[in-house]
């Protein structure tokens, strides 16, 4: 159960960092650093969802 939270959160953070991001670049305009940091944040949450993800396949709490 504590796994199936974890990777809703991390989905939920992906999220929100997409926003973010999207926020950053109507604002800014493309101009300031701050879409590079959020682009970062994402692909490293996207690594820790799969991570995630193949981890409780392998443990067989995710899976028929």
């Amino acid at each position: 159960m504590l796994l199936k939270i974890m990777i809703a959160l991390v989905f939920l953070a992906m999220v929100i960092s997409l926003a973010a991001g999207a926020g950053f670049l109507i604002r800014d305009g493309g101009r300031s650093r701050r879409v590079l940091v959020s682009l970062k944040l994402r692909v490293g949450l996207a690594a820790l969802l799969l991570a995630l993800l193949f981890f409780g396949f392998y443990l067989g709490d995710l899976g028929a």
